[in-house]
Formats: C-alpha cells, sequence, structure tokens
C-alpha cells in the first residue's frame, strides 16, 4: 500500500487543497481505499484518478478537495450529486451535510450504480443513496437543491442543471479544461472558473 488516509490528507494540506475543517473531517471519515476497485488498491492513496471501470475513474483526491471547498456544502444541505461513479463523492457529501441533510447520486453506467451504492452502503448513511440517472439531466422533479456536483466535464455549463439550484445555491461542475463554481441569486447565475483540470466526459 502506497501510504495511508493520514498521509493522503496531510499532502492535500500541505499544497492547499483542503483549507476547510468540514472537508478534511470528511476525508478522515470516509476513506478513498473502500470506493476503489480491488486491483487498485496499492494506488488508493496517491494522488492520482484510477479506473473504476465503464471508461470512468474515481477522481485525483486533490481535484475532489478543490470541488468540494468550492462547492461549501453544509449540514442540513440538499445536495445532487450527479455521475456519482464510485460512491465516494455520495459518501464525503452524506458525512458533511449530516443526518439533517440529504444527497442523491444519480449514475449513467449500470454497473457503476451496483458498485458505487454497494460501497457507500458501508457507512451508515440513511440520508443518501445512489440512483440510475433518469432520461433528464439531473433530477428536475426534485429540484431545488442547495448544492449540485457533477463530476465529468461539460462542453457549456447545462441550464437544466442550474435551474435545479435553489435561490443562492451554489454547482459545481468541470467545463472542458477547468471547475465552475455557479451561483444562484434570484434568476441570476455568476460563475468563477477555475483552469487547469481534466475530466472523463459528461454522458447525457
Amino acid at each position: 500500500m502506497n501510504g495511508t488516509n493520514e498521509t493522503l490528507i496531510a499532502y492535500l494540506k500541505e499544497t492547499g487543497a483542503i483549507r476547510s475543517m468540514s472537508v478534511e473531517e470528511a476525508f478522515r471519515a470516509i476513506d478513498r481505499a473502500k470506493f476503489v476497485p480491488g486491483e487498485s488498491a496499492d494506488a488508493a492513496y496517491l494522488d492520482m484518478p484510477l479506473s473504476i471501470g465503464a471508461g470512468q475513474t474515481i477522481s485525483q483526491p486533490t481535484v475532489v478537495a478543490h470541488c468540494f471547498e468550492w462547492l461549501s456544502a453544509e449540514p442540513g444541505d440538499r445536495v445532487l450529486d450527479v455521475g456519482s461513479g464510485s460512491g465516494w463523492t455520495t459518501a464525503l457529501l452524506a458525512h458533511i451535510v449530516g443526518p439533517a441533510g440529504s444527497v442523491t447520486g444519480v449514475e449513467r453506467m449500470p454497473e457503476l450504480v451496483t458498485f458505487g451504492a454497494k460501497n457507500l452502503s458501508q457507512f451508515s448513511f440513511p440520508q443518501a443513496h445512489i440512483e440510475p440517472a433518469g432520461k433528464e439531466l439531473g433530477k428536475p422533479k426534485e429540484a431545488p437543491f442547495d448544492r449540485i456536483l457533477v463530476s465529468a466535464a461539460a462542453d457549456t455549463i447545462p441550464d437544466a442543471l442550474m435551474h435545479q439550484l435553489k435561490d443562492q445555491g451554489r454547482m459545481v461542475i468541470p467545463v472542458r479544461n477547468a471547475i465552475c463554481a455557479v451561483n444562484r441569486s434570484g434568476n441570476e447565475f455568476k460563475k468563477a472558473c477555475h483552469e487547469g483540470y481534466s475530466f472523463v466526459p459528461l454522458v447525457t
């Protein structure tokens, strides 16, 4: 095994990827090794994406930490996790929002719905679940959400997801080679994008 969860967290703090106590505590409670396939177990604590099958990856820890810091989810939030994959981000979010919140993970690849749900079931999170993605992007019938996290890259920010945000809600979404934070205020949306990232494409 290359390192431990603690050495990974120490590295993420040292590089400034983890800045808040809530994200640090989530990373400490939700061990990445529980979400990687057996053949990648030795690499679970390396700062790199790892294949989880179906052409998808569990994201690089630095990237996940950046996304979570920009998302700024809080206890009690209703969160939509688009492209839940291995279930790691769903579990991290569930830890942050706590029992008063809720997290819905949606995933297009049937085998990853099964894989992610099995991984999530290792934790006692009745407030979180993973389900197959529907024909529409996101969960429009269950909107609005306080926070939306997207873990695959879109070509542009989808209007459909922006309008599933609550007033004063926030979405973090990869757009091509950037990670964008989108804030809703009434019917206005403001975005701030951070360049220099790489993601698998969003399947719509």
